[in-house]
């Protein structure tokens, strides 16, 4: 369907799951694509990740798949150019691809997930993936529990409008294991911590408050989700803390390799939606 076009991947930040499954996407649609990173463009330079794309632009490519540290750098570069752009992750904000393949994988284990309750767990305040979920999940009828230690969970979270599911905030992991359908863990993100265990959320509060003790997915808390209650995590995992490796590799509960699989063809699809209809 994309026979001709030229997709410009912009990745301004790290990544393997996003960028390839982008890639992989828009080649098998049959469009040429470009991958860019901060480290081998002009950016290293001091060029705006507007002006890089302006410069894309001129040069025919048709869209535009941007992911950057920055919140809103996305949105930025659709104001700027006249083609699609997608937003592969944009700081602390979100990252609406991501929202939709996990509700994807969701809907493929549960079905209408309409009343169901997903507890999504960790570093939230740092996690542009845990406010796409949320917002995806609610808005098919879902109710999320956020749950992490204060200083990750702020209650500020419950006062999103995320009707017609609901979102609430809890910060005893183990109280919340039965009640739910799906359990989404996410990374600790030492790169957004700031250094080391301050007020913004990160790493150092992570560690110095025994996260995997309180917050980690090991074989005795898997055992008391429902049986019908996958596993989920966005990647990429760090071992032994968020999960242990026997419930990641779980074959009949762990979702996280099928998450990735939807990953591509959810991107097939944001780019055939967005592109298609565009001389």
């Amino acid at each position: 369907m994309l026979a001709g076009r030229n997709v410009a991947n912009l990745f301004f930040e790290d990544s393997t799951r996003t960028r390839c499954s982008f890639t992989l996407a828009a080649r098998r649609l049959g469009a040429d694509v470009i991958d860019l990173t901060s480290a081998g463009s002009s950016v290293s330079k001091g060029e705006t990740i507007v002006d890089t794309a302006l410069n894309l632009q001129a040069m025919g490519v048709d869209a535009f798949v941007v992911r950057c540290a920055a919140a809103g750098g996305a949105h930025l570069i659709a104001k700027s150019v006249k083609v699609p752009v997608i937003n592969a992750g944009d700081g602390r904000h979100e990252h609406p691809t991501q929202g939709l393949l996990d509700v994807l994988t969701l809907r493929q284990s549960l079905g209408d997930l309409s009343g169901r309750t997903v507890g999504i767990v960790g570093d939230i305040v740092s996690s542009r993936v845990a406010r796409s979920a949320l917002f995806a999940i609610t808005s098919l009828g879902g109710h999320v529990v956020l749950i992490g230690p204060p200083t990750l969970v702020p209650r500020s979270f419950e006062r999103f409008d995320t009707s017609p599911g609901t979102v609430r905030v809890s910060h005893d992991l183990d109280a919340e294991l039965p009640k739910l359908d799906a359990i989404m863990m996410l990374r600790v993100q030492f790169e957004r911590s700031g250094g080391g265990g301050g007020g913004g959320g990160g790493g150092g509060a992570i560690i110095s408050g025994d996260y995997r003790e309180h917050y980690g997915l090991n074989q005795a808390r898997l055992n008391r989700l429902p049986l019908h209650a996958p596993v989920l995590h966005p990647g990429p995992v760090n071992r032994g803390l968020e999960l242990d490796s026997d419930v990641m590799d779980d074959p009949q509960r762990s979702l996280i390799l099928p998450q990735v699989a939807n990953g591509v063809a959810v991107r097939m699809a944001a780019l055939r939606i967005m592109m298609a209809n565009r001389a």
